[in-house]
């Protein structure tokens, strides 16, 4: 017996071995024994009679190859590998579902003040934050009272803040969902939209606590929703205006919402704003997995919904206090187009 065949009895031997010793009493799992245990007697049978391997030569008609019978062991155990990738990563991506449910209810049953269910109101503001309690000291108190006769509330989601942003809030008189781990924009929002279909709010708007977006533009973000001509709004920029920002990031939003418009079928000018009103009955309707570059994937699946868009000018001011956390321009970028792509597809 060849040292190659013998190290794969031994490899074979040691599969088999763990499967049946490892994936025993509370470690059961049927998948993971019957994959270790199929690839043990395999590596085995092929160890002991490498003729068998002669069948997959054959049929992948490689015998005219040097080293054919290895090269269509090789693509088999290639194709395995992949399929045991694609495996993997569904049940990845179950689990960060499962979990995420775990965290937005959660995060919903935690409400502070112990009242926070009379102070929802009818429009209601979500605000991720993480760190921002000297820009919520400035934004909160501009807060409308009201839109179009019906009562505005705010709901601030704390990421996993260190400061006191938690308690700015509270003092203000905003309702405050708690995430104990910083999880990003996108998913911070998920426990909003939560929060709001638990109860039972009509209308919701969501906007950056930064101090970027301004409070004065909510009147004119909501009252297209308000008289039922859209079921989302987004506040554009493009057809406002801004301070700040970097000609590469402005250069992006211009060409990513080119290609947003050609792709959806809808006008859009601002496909990274964040600031955007929707009715909850509609937004319900949409399933959001993206934890942090989320703006596209909601355009795309509104859209995908047949939801009513539409966007309003609006002025992004510059932050006052702490640094963006959006990263490099590049890699912002790179990974809006990832979650562009992904939401596309799925």
């Amino acid at each position: 017996m060849s040292m190659l065949r013998l190290v794969g009895l031994v490899v074979g031997l040691a599969a088999v071995g763990f499967a049946v010793v490892h994936f025993r009493g509370p470690r059961w799992n049927r998948q993971n024994f019957y994959l270790f245990l199929l690839f043990g007697f395999a590596l085995v049978a092929v160890s002991i009679a490498p003729g068998l391997a002669d069948i997959l030569e054959d049929l992948f008609d490689l015998g005219s190859f040097q080293f054919g019978r290895l090269l269509a062991l090789l693509l088999v155990a290639t194709t395995l590998a992949l399929f045991l990738a694609l495996y993997t990563k569904t049940k990845h991506d179950n689990l960060k579902r499962q979990v995420d449910r775990i965290f937005c209810a959660w995060a919903a049953d935690e409400l502070l003040p112990a009242d926070a269910a009379s102070r929802m109101k009818p429009i209601m503001v979500i605000m991720p934050a993480l760190n921002e309690a000297r820009n919520l000291e400035k934004i909160l108190p501009r807060m409308p009272a009201t839109i179009g006769g019906h009562e505005v509330g705010v709901l601030v989601i704390d990421d996993g803040s260190d400061d006191d942003t938690a308690a700015v809030a509270l003092r203000f008189g905003a309702v405050v969902a708690r995430n104990p781990v910083n999880r990003g924009q996108g998913a911070a929002q998920r426990v909003g939209y939560r929060v709001l279909q638990r109860h039972g709010v009509e209308l919701g708007v969501t906007m950056d606590s930064d101090s970027q977006h301004r409070p004065e533009d909510l009147p004119a973000m909501i009252q297209p929703v308000l008289d039922r001509r859209c079921d989302l709004v987004i506040g554009s920029r493009v057809l406002g205006s801004h301070e700040g920002g970097t000609a590469v990031r402005l250069t992006g939003v211009h060409l990513l919402s080119r290609v947003l418009t050609a792709v959806t079928g809808v006008k859009i000018t601002d496909c990274s704003s964040g600031f955007k009103a929707f009715r909850m009955d509609q937004m319900n309707k949409i399933i959001l997995t993206e934890d942090q570059y989320q703006a596209s994937e909601v355009l795309i699946r509104a859209a995908k919904g047949k939801l009513k868009i539409g966007e309003v000018p609006i002025h992004i001011a510059a932050r006052e206090f702490g640094a963006s956390r959006k990263g490099h321009d590049f890699l912002y970028g790179l990974f809006y187009v990832k979650a562009m792509v992904k939401a596309w597809l799925s």
